[in-house]
């Protein structure tokens, strides 16, 4: 493997430990070090770090919260009714 290759996978331990999970990139970034991007890609998605990946995970965090803020709105309203009822 080529020199510049190896020092982008130093510089970077996630990259490092996406090639040792997936060996079939050091065949590939030996034969062709241009597929150098073409790994960070798939590693990137991998670590779920692309757009629509975060846009999801974003939206899940929100529809919890949401959920968690019409709970104590709930609660609330129980609380309420129940004094209301002394």
């Amino acid at each position: 493997m080529r020199r510049d290759v190896l020092q982008v996978l130093q510089a970077s331990p996630e990259l490092r430990q996406y090639v040792r999970q997936h060996p079939v990139w050091y065949r590939r970034l030996a034969r062709d070090p241009g597929q150098l991007q073409a790994m960070e890609k798939e590693a990137n998605y991998f670590y779920g770090r692309t757009l629509p990946q975060r846009v999801e995970k974003m939206q899940n965090q929100l529809g919890l919260a949401m959920m968690m803020i019409e709970m104590l709105r709930m609660g609330q309203a129980t609380v309420a009714q129940a004094q209301g009822g002394q």
